[in-house]
């Protein structure tokens, strides 16, 4: 038995850019980029090569590319890498989901919203790596100080994101399918989720940018293990290169985690469905 809800006309499909337009855009991006990350390299060369700054406050380009060499031949540097990224995972998937939860019913429920938001602005506020002194005093120096640290990090971007974009669909649309006899479940499927998809995916990508300096700043002191402990041990040492590849690594992966899984995301869901004007 139907609903008598109309069926929604397809979607028109916007007119797909050529090929060699998409190419010649691509290449032009990576040039920019390439610019840019080019004239830095050669500031740093310079430095280096003509003994303007001492190797053990720069290192040169041939001595941290040695050290990202044998870290990989060695697996150290994996190593540290994976347990990163592990920790990461774990608190994007716990963090992220429960600031999207939250987020949906605060944005729908008036009486949630005076109770929580209160409370979810203060501590907002809070910048997570604040929480890492009472962290280590309640898990002590273990790998649930961090995951607790950086789920601070994500959920609050998460959660603010969330209710900003529920609460930026139009309440026509809501009335308008609910006086066509949807049901509340329904009206939360079909309009205010793809309503708000796009503040959820900008929130989830501002959580794991958040998440991930969180968790290098909290590895440089809670664990023996990360790509922020490998810096951290590398600094008593005034290991110059190693550390110079930490912070290579860690912005590498960020921003490979941005442009390889994000963007796509992004472009599969709110791009895709026309949500972004």
């Amino acid at each position: 038995m139907g609903t008598g809800l109309p069926v929604a006309a397809p979607r028109a499909e916007r007119p797909a850019a050529s090929r060699p337009r998409r190419i010649v855009g691509a290449a032009m991006a990576l040039g920019r980029g390439a610019v840019s990350f080019g004239a830095l390299f050669a500031v740093w060369y310079a430095l280096t090569a003509h003994g303007w700054v001492r190797p053990m406050a720069l290192a040169s380009p041939a001595a941290v590319a040695s050290v990202l060499v044998d870290g990989v031949r060695d697996r150290t540097l994996l190593g540290h890498l994976g347990v990163s990224l592990s920790r990461l995972v774990i608190s994007m998937v716990v963090a992220g989901a429960a600031g999207i939860v939250l987020g949906v019913l605060v944005g729908i429920s008036r009486h949630l919203a005076l109770i929580v938001e209160p409370l979810a602005g203060f501590f907002n506020a809070l910048s997570g790596i604040v929480w890492l002194p009472l962290a280590i005093t309640w898990f002590g120096l273990t790998w649930k100080t961090v995951l607790f640290v950086i789920g601070n990090a994500i959920f609050f971007t998460v959660f603010f994101n969330t209710l900003v974009g529920v609460r930026g669909v139009p309440r026509l649309y809501e009335q308008a399918i609910l006086t066509l006899g949807a049901s509340r479940w329904r009206t939360l499927r079909d309009v205010l989720l793809p309503g708000a998809l796009p503040g959820i995916v900008a929130g989830i990508r501002l959580g794991l940018g958040f998440g991930w300096r969180a968790l290098i700043a909290a590895e440089l002191v809670a664990v023996t293990q990360g790509l922020g402990f490998m810096i951290f041990s590398a600094a008593n040492y005034l290991r110059t290169d190693i550390i110079l590849a930490g912070i290579l690594v860690i912005g590498g992966v960020a921003v490979a985690m941005d442009s390889l899984i994000l963007v796509p995301i992004e472009r599969a869901t709110v791009v895709r469905w026309g949500l972004y004007h």
